[in-house]
């Protein structure tokens, strides 16, 4: 293998890193989080409205705030996951 050969295929890798660490920072971002509760709770309350559930903006509270402690939670179980069931 050449050299060229190895520059460009660590030139390949390094970008490819760069797209990986982009997508995890997104994935753990308080602004992706918050984006979706908001879209979750917009989503339940025109559902409730819809449906003609009384109060539906305060019931729309609910499950938006549920997603948001699941997502407060979810790095505590992965890392005891990690630790004791991925072998």
């Amino acid at each position: 293998m050449q050299l060229k050969d190895l520059e460009k295929r660590i030139s390949v890798i390094e970008q490819r890193n760069k797209r990986v660490e982009t997508n995890k920072d997104w994935e753990t971002s308080l602004t992706r989080r918050l984006i979706l509760i908001i879209f979750t709770y917009l989503s339940i309350g025109f559902y409730m409205a819809a449906i003609t559930v009384d109060k539906p903006w305060l019931n729309a509270i609910i499950p938006s705030l549920a997603f948001f402690l699941s997502t407060l939670t979810l790095p505590f179980i992965k890392t005891i996951w990690t630790k004791h069931i991925r072998k």
